[in-house]
């Protein structure tokens, strides 16, 4: 495995797509579309996510940090607590963290995540 430092701006990562309505169960709101780069991936993850608007069931099992590169999401937590996310603000999901995710905007953010799964 190379140690060379990995710079999101010219590392092209490994993308992918997915349509999160073709996951059972999992969005309340509006057809999200998701494309992601993995930049990283052993033992934490790690890329660049972009969504388009939609509400869903958070997933659990992880800690993730985000930082939001552009657009406007919520992250609204069972009871009802809301937060807004917008462009430059840095955030942490901890593992357990029950909710939703609510992208207003399309939103792109860089993430690092630790999967408990």
């Amino acid at each position: 495995m190379s140690h060379a430092v990995i710079n999101f701006a010219t590392n092209p990562g490994t993308p992918s797509q997915r349509r999160l309505a073709d996951l059972p169960d999992r969005v309340v709101e509006g057809d999200p579309h998701h494309q992601t780069k993995v930049h990283f991936d052993n033992g934490v993850l790690a890329g660049t996510w972009t969504s388009t608007p939609g509400k869903w069931h958070a997933f659990s099992e992880r800690d993730e940090f985000c930082y939001i590169i552009s657009g406007h999401c919520q992250l609204i937590a069972e009871d009802g607590t809301t937060q807004d996310f917008r462009t430059g603000d840095a955030f942490l999901i901890p593992n357990g963290f029950v909710g939703f995710w609510n992208v207003i905007e399309t939103t792109t953010k860089h993430f690092v995540i630790r999967d408990y799964s």
